[in-house]
């Protein structure tokens, strides 16, 4: 099986460089009373399980050339905590279009990523995330594929790559090279 830095020979209609594309759902939110869905604050499993996140992308991926973050809270505070455990800043854009996007949405803000990114991490929210990951996957290593179409929690990163653009993003063009779901330790007390 590769790994998430190996990038597989894919034939298609996508040429040109290498890209890879890593997708990371929020970590799980707290639900307080009277807080609007984008002030929702992590909750203290996210809080133990972004960190776990940076981990496995500073030990898996290469650093990414950009990121781009929806706005809501939960995700600016994931991105947070899993940019602290990486090997250098990562130049950041927080979208608001990213907040409750659903696939096409998100085409259109992959998009628009300028041509010089090789490597994006993008941050967001269900089920957006998850419907983008099966739509561009036309396969992947091991079962990724099918455990992605069961469930695509907090915390899940996805690493898809393909040889083209940004712009030729489309169904089933990326390998989903990479699933992994990263957990905090509880505290033992």
């Amino acid at each position: 099986m590769p790994s998430s830095t190996e990038t597989p020979e894919r034939s298609g209609s996508a040429a040109g460089r290498p890209r890879r594309l890593v997708v990371l759902r929020h970590a799980k939110s707290a639900w307080p009373d009277g807080v609007a869905d984008p002030d929702r604050p992590l909750g203290p499993r996210g809080l133990r399980d972004a960190p776990a996140a940076g981990r496995f992308l500073a030990g898996s991926v290469p650093l990414p050339d950009l990121a781009l973050c929806s706005p809501a809270r939960r995700a600016r505070r994931t991105w947070e905590l899993v940019a602290a455990e990486l090997d250098g800043p990562v130049p950041t854009r927080h979208d608001a279009r990213l907040y409750g996007a659903d696939v096409p949405d998100l085409l259109d803000v992959l998009r628009d990523v300028p041509d010089e990114v090789a490597t994006l991490l993008l941050v967001g929210h269900n089920p957006g995330l998850e419907e983008l990951v099966l739509r561009l996957a036309g396969s992947a290593a091991g079962d990724a594929l099918d455990r992605v179409g069961t469930k695509f929690p907090t915390s899940a990163v996805a690493v898809l790559t393909w040889s083209g653009t940004w712009p030729d993003l489309s169904p089933g063009v990326a390998f989903l090279a990479d699933l992994t779901v990263p957990r905090g330790a509880r505290d033992p007390r």
